[in-house]
């Protein structure tokens, strides 16, 4: 049985983008006489609001969305989170790192070809080359650091891996995909005061949920590289991926909170109905 999910961030009111994104996840489910489930990323416990949770809730069954209850929420999830961390940390793949990102910037800018993935210039993994007797002290000092991902241990860990995408990924991807895991480097799986980021996350709540089909916008095409090494390192299981175009605004750039891109309370307070909406999605379609 196919089942996806929508898993939006209670940090603001939903968009169009957003509603595309939770449309095309039901309606898969829905044609499939699969299970549609939603998800709460609230794990931004500093940015994350209950107004937002209820708004994001109101507007998709506004939109005619209906999911199984209960609605998971990733602040309920912190015990799963630690256990994987620890199994990370137990084989040796992860590595607290001390560096602000004024620090990071700085060793990037004097390294002469900076290597770079998807999103900039890749950590040149000035902590990875610590001693266990330095971790440990700064550590017991107090500083605030992140855990990262051995990426070339995780590779060499996890081997020759692929996903299936049965979308088309930005540049068309579709089929099996080949995994590039060193794509985004030695990227941060926690924080001091966090226990997961996003992409340990992601993976934990897909597989405890039972996703066997994630749709998502083509923006994160390249987060299921990092995603299915996760995925390996865990022994969890491999959902298939599908994924979609976005939704732009008129000069072209993606949908965005940050951009404050106007929400659907907006277009519902100027009197737009679902059906309008869905309207407008089909007509960035052509």
């Amino acid at each position: 049985m196919i089942v996806t999910r929508f898993a939006p961030s209670p940090t603001g009111y939903l968009h169009l983008g957003h509603a595309f994104a939770a449309i095309t996840a039901y309606e898969t489910a829905r044609d499939a006489n699969g299970r549609f489930l939603l998800r709460l990323e609230d794990l931004d416990i500093q940015r994350a609001r209950p107004e937002f949770e209820a708004a994001i809730i109101d507007d998709l069954h506004w939109l005619g969305i209906a999911w199984p209850s209960p609605v998971l929420r990733q602040s309920q999830r912190f015990a799963a989170y630690g256990a994987a961390m620890r199994r990370l940390e137990d084989e040796d793949l992860i590595y607290p790192c001390f560096c602000t990102r004024s620090e990071i910037a700085g060793e990037i800018a004097r390294a002469a070809l900076a290597p770079h993935g998807p999103e900039g210039a890749l950590y040149p993994g000035t902590c990875r080359v610590l001693s266990h007797e330095a971790r440990a002290e700064r550590m017991r000092s107090g500083a605030p650091f992140a855990m990262r991902l051995d990426s070339a241990r995780a590779k060499d860990r996890a081997g020759r891996l692929h996903f299936e995408e049965r979308g088309a990924g930005p540049n068309g991807e579709h089929g099996l995909i080949t995994v590039d895991a060193l794509l985004f480097g030695d990227i941060v799986v926690a924080r001091k005061d966090l226990p997961a980021a996003y992409h340990l996350a992601v993976v934990i709540d897909d597989a405890y949920q039972g996703v066997t089909l994630v749709t998502r916008g083509n923006d994160l095409f390249a987060a299921t590289h990092v995603q299915r090494v996760l995925q390996a390192l865990l022994c969890l299981p491999v959902p298939a991926y599908a994924h979609h175009r976005l939704i732009l605004d008129r000069h072209g750039r993606k949908l965005s909170k940050r951009d404050k891109s106007a929400s659907l309370r907006e277009l519902r307070a100027i009197g737009s109905s679902a059906e309008d909406v869905r309207a407008m999605l089909c007509r960035q379609q052509r």
